[in-house]
C-alpha cells in the first residue's frame, strides 16, 4: 500500500519537475536573447591577459551565454532519439562552426556582427521550422537535406563567433594556439549545455504531453529566433547612433562667431600590427573638410566619427565605418568638437595610412594618437569609438 502511495506521489511530482525545468530552460533562450554574444569588460581584459586555460575557460562561458547558438543546437537534437544520430549532427554542427572560428579570426576577417547574428538567427527558425515539417506542411516542398544545411549553418554561427572575438586586441604571439584553446572552451560548453537539453528532452519524451510540448517548443524557437532578427537589424540600422537625447540637444546648440582657418595637410598614420589608432581635427559646427585616405593593399576597420565638444556622456556620431584600404568624402560638421577616424589592423604587420585633408579645421595632434590616451587638447577626452 504504501509502494502504490509513493508510485501515485511520483507520479505527480515527475511532471512538475519536468514542468520547471522546461520552463528554466525555455525562459534561458528567450530572456535577453539580444544579449547572444556578450562579454563583460572583465572577460576582455582576462582573454587579453590570460593563458590558453583561461581562453578555454572564457569560451565556456561565452557558449553558455549565447542564446542564439543554444537554440540552434536545441532545434537539432529535438527528435533525434538516437546517440549515432545525436552524435552525427552534433559533429556536423561543431566542424562547421570550428572551421570558421578559427580560420577568419587567425585570418583577420570581419563581417559586421549585426548582420552575422541576425542570419544566426534565422538559422533557428529554419531548425524550429524543419522540425514542425513546415517545408512539407506549409510550402508542399520537399525540404533540403538536413546534414548539408546544419553543416552551412554552422559555417554561419562560426563567423559570429569570430567576429566577437577579433573585437578583442589579440597577441600575435601563440594566436593560433590561443584560438583553438578559445574554441575547445567553446566545444565543452556546447556540450555542457547538450547534456542538459538531452536530459530535459529524454525525460519528457516519455510522457503524453511530449507531442504538444514538441510543437509548443519548435513555435517558440521561431518566435525567439524572429524577435532576435528584429533586434539584430535594428541594431545595425542604428549602429553608431545611439545617444543621450538630452545631452546632444545640448552641444548641438548654434556657436556663434567661431571659425577656424583653412588649411591642408598631408599626413601618414601607422597603424600597429594588432593595434588600433585614432587621428582626430577639430572642426567648428558648419565648418566642411574634404578627406582622402588609403593604405595601398591591407584593409583596416574604420569608424569615420564625431564627438561633440562638452560631451560627458560618451556620445559620438558615426559618419561611416566598414572594411576598407581607401576612403574619400566631404564632412560639414553638425557641431562643434572633434571628428576623425578610428583604424583596427586585425593583420600581422603594421599598416600605412596615408590621409590628405582639407579645410576649416585645426590639428589636435600631429603624433599618431594611441585609442584611450589623452591628446594636448582644450577639451581633450578620448572614447572608445566602437
Amino acid at each position: 500500500m504504501v509502494s502504490k502511495n509513493m508510485e501515485a506521489r511520483n507520479m505527480l511530482v515527475k511532471p512538475k519537475i519536468i514542468g520547471v525545468i522546461a520552463g528554466v530552460f525555455l525562459l534561458a533562450l528567450l530572456s535577453q536573447v539580444a544579449y547572444a554574444h556578450g562579454m563583460s569588460e572583465a572577460d576582455k581584459q582576462a582573454i587579453v591577459d590570460g593563458g590558453n586555460l583561461l581562453y578555454m575557460w572564457i569560451g565556456a562561458t561565452h557558449m553558455l551565454s549565447g542564446y542564439d547558438h543554444l537554440a540552434f543546437v536545441f532545434g537539432i537534437i529535438f527528435f533525434l532519439s538516437n546517440f549515432r544520430d545525436i552524435v552525427k549532427y552534433v559533429s556536423v554542427f561543431t566542424v562547421g562552426h570550428s572551421i570558421t572560428l578559427i580560420y577568419a579570426t587567425f585570418n583577420s576577417i570581419q563581417l559586421n556582427y549585426f548582420l552575422v547574428d541576425a542570419v544566426i538567427a534565422l538559422s533557428v527558425c529554419y531548425i524550429a521550422f524543419a522540425n514542425i515539417d513546415g517545408f512539407r506542411k506549409y510550402l508542399n516542398i520537399k525540404p533540403p537535406n538536413m546534414m548539408f544545411m546544419i553543416f552551412a549553418l554552422g559555417l554561419i554561427h562560426g563567423f559570429g563567433l569570430s567576429t566577437r572575438l577579433q573585437e578583442l586586441p589579440l597577441s600575435t604571439d601563440s594566436l593560433l594556439l590561443n584560438i583553438i584553446s578559445f574554441n575547445v572552451g567553446i566545444e565543452l560548453g556546447q556540450i555542457t549545455a547538450l547534456a542538459l537539453m538531452l536530459l530535459l528532452i529524454a525525460a519528457w519524451r516519455k510522457r503524453h504531453s511530449f507531442k504538444a510540448f514538441s510543437l509548443v517548443a519548435n513555435y517558440s524557437l521561431i518566435l525567439a529566433g524572429g524577435f532576435l532578427f528584429l533586434m539584430q537589424m535594428h541594431d545595425f540600422s542604428h549602429d553608431g547612433e545611439k545617444m543621450n537625447v538630452a545631452v546632444a540637444a545640448e552641444v548641438m546648440q548654434p556657436i556663434e562667431n567661431k571659425q577656424l582657418p583653412a588649411a591642408q595637410e598631408s599626413i601618414t598614420v601607422t597603424v600597429p600590427a594588432r593595434g588600433e589608432i585614432e587621428y582626430k581635427v577639430l572642426i567648428m559646427k558648419g565648418a566642411t573638410i574634404q578627406y582622402a585616405w588609403k593604405t595601398g593593399a591591407k584593409k583596416l576597420f574604420f569608424d569615420f566619427h564625431g564627438d561633440p565638444k562638452g560631451d560627458t556622456s560618451g556620445y559620438f556620431k558615426s559618419y561611416e565605418t566598414g572594411t576598407e584600404s581607401q576612403s574619400n568624402g566631404n564632412l560639414t560638421a553638425p557641431f562643434e568638437g572633434k571628428h576623425g577616424w578610428y583604424w583596427k589592423n586585425n593583420s600581422n604587420e603594421a599598416v600605412q595610412v596615408n590621409l590628405d585633408i582639407k579645410g576649416a579645421y585645426q590639428l589636435i595632434s600631429k603624433a599618431k594618437l594611441p585609442v584611450h590616451l589623452p591628446v594636448e587638447d582644450v577639451n581633450s577626452e578620448t572614447h572608445d569609438s566602437l
